[in-house]
Formats: structure tokens, C-alpha cells, sequence
């Protein structure tokens, strides 16, 4: 892990590492002392930025590069940059045009629009962006329903009082006709509607197995999907966008590697790991700090979006070390207030229908 150290550095000093660190997000090359003379706001010579280099590197928060003379930020520099300097760079007004168009379009669901804001900030920042929904730990279920889509096939589908939409397509059980599906399903919204989804999922591996029985004589399984509907509803849905994006900053070509960062994204548990354990409004995490070895050369930035009585969700961006901190933070910052407004748009929308 990354420990915060104080650096005592000179107003010139920290004028040369902002600028060391917002030449090389933005060009990818390492920067030498001309390049800086040439920057810089203020008129020094080559020699005396020549020596705040070197007492910059002495310090750790910039390194030579094995192929060039010139230097770059290191993992504590960039940290040092993003907790002391790093201001939020505002959008251009294509980009929040681009961001005003993609969330007006009209949705049918939550999930659609969170599914959507992480194509969009994927798109514009050419990154891996993850996204995920409000948590709202007492929403209630607004009932079942049942779909016949053909053949022995049903759609069964969840509706919880935030919004929520869950489906999940099953087989009718061996010797059960669709009159005695339409009991089943009066029994569970009989006794479930209005309890939390956790409550529902008690009750389903509890009192109604035997209750069904009671009925039927016969569960056939039939309480196992709904246990498996309301396990699916229940869990934190991540929505990530521009996946293989990742592999172009990897420094890691191996063939395990490559695998282990595309399952990496396929696991709640490791995207729970990475992302659940934040507690701030806005946070950045840089190299070790991510606590994967995957992610080593690679830094998060999450931010959280409010939706009032809702809950709070949360958008992220996942890229190199070398990301453009100021541009990316700029954009989460105005993107998740666009999405806050949005999301609260839909909401009304839906308690007013």
C-alpha cells in the first residue's frame, strides 16, 4: 500500500511535478528539463529545474525511465499529485452534450440507464468503466407475475417497489398444468407482497415449501425459482463497459494474466472486493492500493450518485497509472450529477404512473 508521506517542496517544485504529471498523462512521453523550461509559468534555467529533478526523484516522487533521460511520476508522485494538486478540469461542450443526449433518452428501467452510463463513460474516456445501481436495502415486493412464452416455457418476473425488473425464464415441472402455476403464483403474492426481498427469500426457504406442499402435495421444485428470482434480484448488479479497453494498459502480456483481468470482471466477489469497501463520496485508489496484483499498473476512481429516499449508487473508472486524473475526475464529478437528476426523473415518473 501507498502510505502518505510529507513532502516539504518548494512552490517550484510542486509547479514541476504538476507539470511533469500533466505532460506525461497527456502525451505518454517522458519530460525533460527543456521541455519544462518551455512550460513553465514561471522562467528559470534548464540547470535549476535540472536540480529540482533530481531532488523530486531523491524524494521518490518522480523515476527515470530505463530508455530515455527524461522522467516520469512514480506511484507515490501520482498520489501525492491527486491528494495536493489535482483540481477536476472542466468538460468541453461536446462532451457534456454527449452526456445530456445519452441520459435523455427514454428507459424503460434503472437497469437500463445504469446499464447505459457505463457504455457512455467508457466511451468517453476510452477506459473500463464499471456502474451500479442504487442499493436499497428496504425495497419491497410489488409482486410476481408469470409470462407463457411458448412450448413448456414461462417467464417469471419480479417486481420490487424501487422499479426493479427481474426476470428469469424457466420449465414447467413434469405433471404441473398451468392452472396449478396460477395457484402457486396467488400464493406467493398472498403472503409475500409488501415484505423486504430479504424477508421474501426467508419465507421462501421456510413456511411456503410447506404451505405449497400443503396445496399441491407437491413443491416440484417450483419454490426453487422463486428462490433463485429473488437471490437474483437481491444481488448488486455491476454494468461495465469497454471491457477489453483494460488490455491496452496492461503491462502484464501474459496469456494468465489477460485471463485474470477479463474474470475479474465476471465475479461479484472480486468486483465487491474492488469496489464495495469505498465509503467516500469520491475516492481514488492508485497501484497496490487496489489490493489486486492485476491491478498494479492500473488506478480506480469512483464516485457516488445520489438518489434521494432511493439510495446511493456508484459510477468508476478503471485505467493505467497514467490516466489523466484532472480530465477523468471532471467527468464523474459532472456525469453523476447528470445521472442523480436523471435517475430522479425516472423515479417520478414511475411513483406518478
Amino acid at each position: 500500500m501507498l502510505k502518505e508521506v510529507i513532502f516539504m517542496l518548494t512552490d517550484r517544485e510542486l509547479l514541476i511535478l504538476e507539470e511533469i504529471v500533466r505532460e506525461y498523462t497527456e502525451n505518454g512521453q517522458p519530460i525533460g528539463s527543456k521541455t519544462l523550461m518551455n512550460n513553465l509559468s514561471v522562467k528559470v534555467s534548464s540547470a535549476t529545474i535540472r536540480n529540482d529533478m533530481a531532488k523530486l526523484e531523491e524524494m521518490g516522487l518522480i523515476e527515470k525511465m530505463h530508455s530515455s533521460s527524461g522522467r516520469v511520476p512514480s506511484l507515490t508522485g501520482y498520489r501525492y499529485y491527486v491528494d495536493h494538486l489535482l483540481s477536476p478540469k472542466k468538460l468541453n461542450k461536446s462532451e457534456a452534450k454527449q452526456i445530456q443526449d445519452g441520459l435523455g433518452t427514454h428507459f424503460q428501467e434503472v437497469d437500463d440507464i445504469v446499464r447505459t452510463s457505463a457504455e457512455m463513460l467508457s466511451n468517453l474516456t476510452h477506459y473500463t468503466a464499471l456502474t451500479l445501481k442504487p442499493e436499497q436495502k428496504d425495497a419491497t415486493l410489488d409482486g410476481f407475475r408469470m409470462v407463457p412464452i411458448g412450448g413448456n416455457q414461462v417467464m417469471l418476473i419480479l417486481v420490487s417497489s424501487n422499479g426493479d425488473v427481474t426476470s428469469q425464464q424457466f420449465s414447467i415441472p413434469r405433471g404441473m398444468d398451468s392452472e396449478t402455476l396460477e395457484r402457486v403464483l396467488r400464493i406467493m403474492n398472498d403472503r409475500l407482497i409488501g415484505k423486504t426481498l430479504d424477508q421474501v427469500y426467508l419465507h421462501l426457504k421456510t413456511d411456503i415449501p410447506r404451505l405449497v406442499e400443503q396445496y399441491l402435495h407437491s413443491n416440484d421444485g417450483i419454490v426453487d425459482i422463486f428462490q433463485n428470482i429473488v437471490s437474483q434480484s437481491s444481488q448488486d448488479r455491476y454494468f461495465i463497459g469497454g471491457k477489453l479497453n483494460i488490455l491496452n494498459f496492461s503491462k502484464n502480456v501474459d496469456i494468465s494474466s489477460i485471463k485474470g483481468l477479463l474474470t475479474l470482471f465476471n465475479e461479484n466477489d472480486q468486483l465487491d472486493g474492488l469496489l464495495g469497501n469505498n465509503q467516500n463520496d469520491l475516492d481514488v485508489k492508485i497501484g497496490d492500493e487496489l489490493s489486486n496484483t492485476l491491478l498494479k499498473d492500473f488506478s480506480l476512481i469512483t464516485a457516488t450518485y445520489d438518489v434521494g429516499s432511493r439510495g446511493k449508487g456508484l459510477i468508476a473508472i478503471l485505467g493505467p497509472t497514467s490516466m489523466q486524473y484532472s480530465k477523468t475526475l471532471g467527468l464523474l464529478d459532472t456525469f453523476r450529477d447528470q445521472l442523480s437528476n436523471r435517475m430522479l426523473e425516472y423515479y417520478k415518473h414511475l411513483d406518478d404512473s
